[in-house]
């Protein structure tokens, strides 16, 4: 079973990557940068599992980038909870 079948598990796998992250020095910025990296290859390579990343897939298809940036900013805070 993949992270990306369960959202929770989606969820919880971000955010253990974004603690790594911030334990080993990344600044915010960086770290939002690479957030968007993730959400454009998965938009573009990864064929959504549950119904919250349909609605991510759905939103990130229809966003520009300044607003794709800003949904990848959003998914950094949400798994920071």
């Amino acid at each position: 079973m993949s992270v990306l079948d369960n959202w929770k598990q989606w969820q919880d796998f971000l955010g253990d990557r974004l603690n790594n992250a911030q334990s080993q020095g990344m600044s915010e910025g960086a770290i939002n940068t690479i957030a968007y990296q993730i959400g454009d290859y998965l938009a573009r390579n990864v064929d959504p599992k549950n119904e919250q990343e349909r609605v991510l897939s759905d939103m990130w298809s229809v966003a520009d980038p300044q607003e794709q940036q800003a949904i990848a900013n959003v998914m950094v805070k949400l798994v920071k909870q």
